[in-house]
């Protein structure tokens, strides 16, 4: 058995690039930024270096979605890594690892100017956000023992 899930959040890097294949179907693409945290060997201090995540998303989803986000909005995305590998005209080989995204959550609130570079017209509240999963339910409490059904 094996399983490819991945939950990320972070900041967008780009504004969304909306395409569509010859048979019409909507492609986002775009890009999140998430830090991860190392400790400085020489100063001893706890440091943030980015990773830089590229994400694809399909179907009508995804041309409303990219409506509702910019260049910094927060997001959280939940998919599947994809792997894909090509070749340059000039002989190159190159490959990448994108998620390919099933959810997505909008993390700013339409006042965050952080999130817009300070001029996006568009425009959404948390609320109006895309579902994610079901919440997790913590095995240890006695709500999730009291609702196995056997």
């Amino acid at each position: 058995m094996s399983i490819n899930r991945v939950i990320i959040s972070g900041r967008l890097t780009r504004d969304p690039e909306l395409r569509s294949t010859a048979g019409g179907m909507a492609i986002m693409g775009f890009g999140v930024a998430v830090n991860d945290s190392r400790k400085n060997q020489q100063t001893g201090e706890w440091e943030d270096y980015p990773n830089f995540i590229d994400c694809t998303m399909f179907g009508n989803r995804a041309e409303s979605v990219s409506r509702y986000i910019a260049k910094g909005s927060k997001v959280a995305v939940e998919g599947k890594l994809h792997y894909s590998q090509w070749e340059t005209k000039e002989g190159q080989k190159r490959s990448k690892i994108e998620v390919i995204v099933d959810e997505i959550e909008f993390m700013s609130s339409r006042n965050d100017s952080s999130s817009y570079g300070g001029g996006h017209n568009g425009g959404y509240s948390a609320t109006a956000a895309v579902p994610m999963a079901a919440p997790v339910v913590d095995a240890s409490s006695s709500v999730y023992d009291e609702n196995i059904p056997f």
